[in-house]
Formats: structure tokens, C-alpha cells, sequence
């Protein structure tokens, strides 16, 4: 692993290793008006939530390293304190790379992408039509990051008057995520987009788990269970007892042979064929049978596989 000091590098080299590191961000379009009336949206990846009651967020206008002229977006809320942040689409990726262009001060961001207004209920500045999530918001605070020493960055901390969300987004009274169909930014000229097949779900403990350092020494060094499979089965309240009737078959139960029914995504299949051929001691097929259990978060399976002797 390379070791990089960021005073080594240039600036440009330095903004691109921690962009690419810190990926994927969430873009946050950004619609201000200035003090006469000018509209201007800019899209930022330096963009997060940090708090909900009342809700936060935050974006990081930087001042250029090569001119030293402040964002026209940092003007805008620091001389009227508002804005409004949009989500980004997919559908909307093209529009927001030519909104990230150095336009002129008087120049309506608006018209040059061509991106539609709508009228924000609280704020001055519009929200943007085509994003199906905007928020309303006013300046909390700004932080100036290590003038001390040149930086030229900001947090300007945001905070949260009123949510607009579309209603296509909504499934069950809440928002699927497979229907935003968001972007998000990577480094240098990299994108993602998050689209529904890359959506997993991953749901928080509900109970503090053993720990992987509790795992019998054969399930922790095992060469097949990878680290997921193992924090899985770390999950666990207590340690499992192997439970005689595990497994269970109907009488007509017919399987192929433990590779083709593990290829098949048939993990119960692959595991009545090894105790048909009296092979339950094979520690590293059991150990493949327990992994696509745990794939399929069948973790009360898995452990019993596991501990089939």
C-alpha cells in the first residue's frame, strides 16, 4: 500500500486523491438568487446531513485555489442567508454538468441548462422542477476552514424549513430508493448512478452480537467465509447449540450433486446431498454450504450447518 503525504502533492493531485477516495457523494444542486434578483444553481459533492432535529445539512463551497474568487453560490446565501437543495437524477446528469460551468455572476444558471424553476414556499430562491426531492433552507452558520494556514475551504451549515417530495418517489409512506434513480460523484470525471439492482438492504443489530472474536478458531480462520460472512454470523446474541433436527427433508426430496445445487442458489439441496453421501465432516464443503446460506441471510442455517460434525 502506498504511502502519500498531502504536502507532497499539487493541489489539483491532492483535490483528486481525496475525491476518489471519498466516493460515492451525494450531489447536492443547489439554487440561490443574489441581492438583485439573479437566479444561480450549482451542483456540490462536498454535500452531507449532519443532524435532524432540527435538519442539517451542509455543503463546502471552496474558494479557487488558482484565482481566489469566492462560489457565486457562497455569495448568494452569505448576502441573503437561502437557498434550496435538490437531488440529482440520472435524467438530470447533463444538465447539472453544464450548470458546474464558470458562468458570469449575472449569467441564470436556470437558462443556460435548462432546468426548470418552481416556487419555494418559505425561501426566495426556487426549487428545481425536475428534482423529485428539495429541500428549503436557511444559512446556519459558515466555517472557514484553515485560513491560518491558506485553505480555501467552507462549511456552510444549512438548515432544514421545508421538505418537498415527489410523489412518485413514495412507496408505503416512505421513499424507495429504487425509484429516485439518484447520481452520485466519484473522483475526476467519474460518476455512479444508483440504479435498483445495486440497492441491498442491511438492517442494524438489534442486540450487541458476540463479536467475530468470539467465533469458534475453525468458523474465524476459515479460508471460504469472507468478513461479511463472518460479521453475519458474529451477529448472534449467543452462541448457537447444534439442533438434532436440523436439517429436515420431505420424503420426496431430490437434489443433483452439492456443486450443481450450490451453483443453483439451493443451499438446503447442497446440504442434503453431503449427508446422503455421509460427507457432513467435510469441514470446507459445509463451510461453502453455510456461505450461500448466509447469502441469502439465512443465518440460523448457517450456524447449524457449521456445526454439523
Amino acid at each position: 500500500m502506498q504511502k502519500i503525504l498531502p504536502s507532497d502533492l499539487s493541489h489539483r493531485d491532492r483535490h483528486q486523491l481525496l475525491l476518489s477516495g471519498v466516493a460515492p457523494r451525494p450531489i447536492a444542486l443547489v439554487s440561490t438568487v443574489d441581492e438583485a434578483g439573479v437566479g444561480n444553481i450549482s451542483p456540490f459533492s462536498f454535500f452531507n446531513a449532519y443532524g435532524s432535529k432540527p435538519p442539517i445539512l451542509a455543503i463546502g463551497p471552496a474558494i479557487s485555489a488558482k484565482t481566489g474568487a469566492t462560489k457565486d453560490t457562497w455569495r448568494n446565501i452569505m448576502a441573503t442567508k437561502q437557498c434550496t437543495v435538490n437531488v440529482c437524477t440520472y435524467s438530470m446528469v447533463e444538465a447539472i454538468n453544464l450548470a458546474s460551468a464558470e458562468y458570469p455572476p449575472d449569467v441564470d444558471e436556470f437558462e443556460k441548462c435548462g432546468l426548470s424553476r418552481v416556487n419555494a414556499s418559505i425561501v426566495t430562491p426556487p426549487l428545481v422542477r425536475e428534482s423529485p426531492y428539495s429541500m428549503e433552507c436557511v444559512l446556519m452558520e459558515n466555517i472557514e476552514l484553515r485560513r491560518d494556514i491558506g485553505g480555501n475551504g467552507n462549511i456552510m451549515l444549512l438548515e432544514v424549513v421545508c421538505f418537498h417530495v415527489s410523489d412518485s418517489i413514495m412507496h408505503d409512506g416512505q421513499i424507495d430508493p429504487r425509484r429516485m434513480d439518484l447520481i452520485a460523484r466519484m473522483g475526476h470525471d467519474y460518476y455512479c448512478r444508483i440504479s435498483p439492482h445495486s440497492i441491498f438492504e442491511v438492517h442494524k443489530p438489534g442486540v450487541p452480537g458476540i463479536g467475530v472474536d468470539a467465533l469458534p478458531e475453525h468458523i474465524r480462520t476459515s479460508v471460504v467465509l469472507t468478513g461479511n460472512h463472518l460479521a453475519k454470523l458474529a451477529g448472534v446474541q449467543y452462541l448457537p447449540m447444534l439442533d438434532g433436527s436440523f436439517p429436515q427433508f420431505a420424503k420426496d426430496f431430490r437434489a443433483d450433486s452439492v456443486q450443481i445445487e450450490l451453483e443453483g442458489g439451493r443451499p438446503d439441496a447442497a446440504l442434503f446431498v453431503l449427508l446422503s453421501q455421509g460427507k457432513q465432516r467435510d469441514r470446507g464443503i459445509r463451510h461453502k454450504i453455510a456461505a450461500a446460506f448466509l447469502d441469502q441471510n439465512k443465518i440460523s442455517e448457517a450456524w447449524q450447518t457449521l456445526l454439523l460434525e
